[in-house]
């Protein structure tokens, strides 16, 4: 019995070795068809696309045959209502996101300051009682080069009251050519900045008359100053 301990001591305990075996390489023709695996699963989508596509277009062929004469004549002119309403709606889409652009810049505080130190430098620039004759003098030499005769005129000052600016009520008969009585128009205007269009009435006796009878208004605003 010692002996045989004795031998079981002599021989070392053994310890299991696990030997890892080196993964499989794939060789370049097996890899080159993985990764080429992709790529023709999307030109094999591609094809069925473009197979689908050939049947539908001599679908919607047959269908469109299918309506006659009638039917083709209405389907174009849905197409074409289609189009109008979509060439309509575009630019009205644009128009009212510019009118939201301009009602935001209007409820802007900025907006609202600006507008406030406008109003005080237009009334400044507005002229005052004392120069109203000047004015009227730069109204009559606008008509003269218009080629329109003033012979007569009225007028009549209105103050300011609350809320309101004070102004001259200026009112011209003439009768003269209508071209040059819009080109009178349009130079005053233009000559006179506190000056606006209030009343224009033309009045042809004849078809054949080349001079129109016309009764032409301003308004000139003026402002409290010097002279007013």
């Amino acid at each position: 019995m010692s002996i045989e301990r004795e031998a079981d001591a002599a021989v070392p305990a053994m310890t299991p070795q696990v030997v890892e075996a080196p993964a499989p390489v794939p060789s370049p023709t097996v890899a080159a068809r993985i990764a080429a695996a992709p790529l023709a699963v999307r030109a094999a989508a591609l094809v069925r696309v473009q197979a689908a596509a050939g049947q539908l277009v001599p679908q919607l062929q047959y269908q469109i045959m299918r309506l006659g004469t009638a039917g083709q004549a209405g389907l174009a002119a849905l197409v074409a209502a289609l189009a109008v309403a979509i060439g309509a709606l575009v630019p009205a889409y644009h128009a009212l996101q510019t009118l939201n652009t301009d009602i935001a810049r209007v409820q802007h505080p900025s907006a609202v300051n600006n507008i406030e130190q406008a109003i005080p430098r237009l009334v400044a620039s507005l002229p005052t009682r004392a120069q109203i004759p000047a004015v009227l003098g730069q109204v009559f030499a606008e008509a003269q080069a218009a080629g329109v005769p003033l012979s007569t005129g009225r007028y009549a000052y209105t103050p300011a009251k609350a809320g309101a600016i004070a102004h001259y009520e200026f009112e011209f008969p003439v009768k003269a050519g209508y071209p040059e009585i819009r080109t009178f128009i349009n130079r005053t205007l233009t000559a006179v900045p506190a000056a606006v269009l209030d009343k224009l009435h033309l009045e042809r006796k004849a078809v054949g008359d080349q001079q129109v009878n016309a009764d032409i208004g301003f308004v000139v605003f003026v402002r409290s100053g010097e002279g007013s």
